[in-house]
């Protein structure tokens, strides 16, 4: 066999085979020069469409993914994990949408401290990492997401990132409601951030020097 119909199958092995979402040109590494990857991508995705496995973009590459309408079947299978505290997931939602960001900027927004543990959740899962650090007196690390945090939500790239109430939809802020200040961080972006920090420090949850885990 030889062809497309060769080229799709050695992409979808490829695909089926990764642990992580594969982009496109580490598929071209496998396909004869001047293939059209696109093309094929598109073809396959199509074939999968009504399927119980779909391909997607995710993560700056290609992924075979469950079929979202059987989550609720799946959902018996799937692994009890604890559910992010609602430091962490403020933390992360902060991380998400002004990234590159410090510790102390983080804890500027949210009004309260932000303890190492919080962050060492979020770092051992996966979905954030340092950045370098900041030219500024004491050189603080920043924090930004990682592409294991687009492939678990599904993101193809942070460009794709929802606003507030598609969030809690998704269940990433399903661990209470979002304070006021974050929800405006959040869906205002970096233009709002004056105005979140003035508002952080009128009504903080408790002192910055007090830790919170």
């Amino acid at each position: 066999m030889s062809g497309p119909a060769q080229e799709l199958r050695v992409i979808e092995a490829l695909l089926f085979a990764a642990r992580e979402p594969v982009p496109e040109s580490a598929l071209a590494e496998y396909l004869a020069e001047g293939t059209d990857i696109a093309a094929l991508l598109s073809d396959l995705a199509a074939h999968y469409g009504e399927r119980g496995v779909n391909l997607e973009q995710v993560a700056g590459g290609w992924a075979l993914r469950t079929a979202p309408d059987l989550a609720a079947v799946l959902q018996r299978h799937a692994e009890v994990q604890r559910k992010l505290s609602r430091a962490a997931v403020e933390t992360l939602a902060i991380v998400a949408f002004h990234q590159p960001v410090t510790r102390a900027e983080i804890e500027q927004i949210r009004g309260v401290s932000v303890s190492k543990g919080t962050l060492d959740i979020l770092f051992e899962a996966g979905w954030i990492g340092p950045r370098g650090r900041r030219r500024t007196p004491g050189r603080p690390s920043t924090w930004c997401t990682t592409p294991a945090f687009l492939d678990h939500f599904g993101l193809a790239s942070l460009d794709d990132l929802p606003g507030v109430d598609e969030l809690k939809a998704a269940g990433l802020l399903d661990s209470g409601p979002i304070p006021g200040v974050l929800a405006r961080a959040v869906a205002g972006g970096d233009d709002a951030l004056p105005d979140v920090l003035e508002e952080a420090e009128q009504t903080a949850e408790e002192p910055l020097a007090n830790a919170e885990d």
